[in-house]
């Protein structure tokens, strides 16, 4: 019996966050009581009105199989709503759901990307992205952003080339929390109409926006649909995480590649949690706006408490629910009985094991020296859990 694993497996990364869920776990099961602040996951429960849709859903016993693409009344809802919110049309054929939005943009990558073709990823980004762009067969080429976290146009376009298919977008961006303007990602596409290549634009967070700051598809841009894949879904939105529900939107040809991988993984998307998502979209939108609400209160406060921490350099959170923060100058130095801190990620197990609040390390994100929290979490639990990271941070020997 041949006992050889693949190949491909050996290049991909157990993504970090799942990892670190796991370790806390086990903590918690040895009775150690930890503050998560690593997972990107609202606190608040899923809307009345759409927990009845997915029990009506059961009653009527929408439990088989459906389409491969979705239930007719989900993609309509859907098209529906990127015509009124984001001014896009597009077609039946040119919508899929998926078994949530991470397995959109994966089945998305394997639609357009395979063996000797580029995928370009500004870093910071999602930790998944690069081993997704792997799985499908690719190879990720990742390009700084800017100090600010903008787009830097001209590294993007200085690495374009025979081989580049796609560029990955995401706005709001977890882990910075960057909206990108309409100035820059009109500049994007231009790159993308003179490269000829595709933009994945990855939209889970575009409904968690604040100050006045607005979320742009880049696919309503005239004459850019087609070249433009848009990723959403339900789980940030309408706190939808174990639903399990996303879309992709793109052209049928491209639609038609992604449904292939779905048809030959998970079969059709959870037939139940499509009957919740009709009624997600086309029900009240108050607890959209509820939550973003409280998620921009949250948002004020951690940005205070960050950047009243001596050392602590916090970029201006514009969207999503996530804290990125530059603790460089606190690595290199000595901390309690802990011994010397080199790096983020030695600074975030010590965080977990010595004060028990879970962060993640900007390293996992490719941007070493910072941590990311999550704010979706009460205002009681993120006043403990930002007190316990500054007197960690302030713990080292002078």
């Amino acid at each position: 019996m041949s006992t050889n694993l693949s190949a491909r497996m050996a290049n991909l990364r157990v993504s970090p966050t799942t990892a670190l869920f796991s370790k806390v776990e086990e903590m918690r099961r040895r009775g150690e009581e930890i503050i998560s602040l690593n997972v990107g996951e609202p606190d608040f429960p899923t809307p009345d009105n759409i927990k009845e849709a997915g029990i009506k859903a059961i009653r009527d016993d929408h439990t088989r199989y459906t389409t491969g693409n979705g239930i007719a009344p989900l993609r309509e809802a859907i098209i529906e709503k990127l015509r009124r919110d984001n001014g896009v049309t597009y077609g039946m054929d040119e919508v899929a759901v998926m078994v949530g939005a991470k397995q959109a943009l994966f089945a998305a990558l394997c639609a357009i990307a395979g063996e000797g073709d580029e995928v370009i990823i500004p870093v910071p980004c999602y930790v998944s992205y690069p081993d997704m762009v792997r799985l499908a067969g690719g190879s990720p080429v990742m390009v700084n952003r800017k100090d600010d976290f903008s787009l830097d146009l001209e590294a993007i376009e200085a690495a374009c080339n025979e081989h580049t298919k796609a560029v990955i977008i995401c706005t709001p961006d977890n882990p910075t929390g960057k909206v990108y303007s309409e100035d820059e990602l009109r500049g994007l596409a231009d790159i993308a109409v003179r490269k000829d290549i595709f933009i994945i634009s990855d939209e889970i967070y575009e409904k968690i926006i604040f100050e006045g700051n607005r979320h742009f598809s880049i696919s309503s841009i005239e004459g850019l649909k087609d070249r433009t894949i848009v990723v959403n879904g339900f789980s940030k939105t309408y706190s939808m995480t174990g639903w399990r529900l996303g879309y992709v939107c793109a052209r049928r040809d491209v639609i038609a590649n992604a449904i292939k991988v779905q048809s030959q993984t998970t079969t059709t998307p959870p037939s139940i949690s499509q009957y919740a998502g009709v009624e997600a979209l086309t029900g009240p939108q108050d607890c959209v706006t509820y939550m973003a609400g409280e998620f921009e209160k949250r948002k004020n406060y951690v940005e205070e408490r960050l950047s009243g921490m001596a050392g602590v350099v916090c970029h201006e959170i514009q969207g999503a629910f996530y804290a990125f923060f530059d603790i460089r100058s606190f690595l290199g130095k000595e901390y309690e009985d802990y011994g010397v801190i080199e790096d983020d990620t030695k600074m975030c197990t010590y965080l977990l094991e010595k004060h028990h609040v879970a962060t993640m390390p900007g390293s996992a994100y490719f941007a070493p020296g910072f941590l990311r929290i999550s704010f979706a979490s009460s205002m009681e639990v993120l006043k403990m859990a930002l007190d316990r990271i500054e007197t960690g941070l302030k713990a080292h020997k002078c």
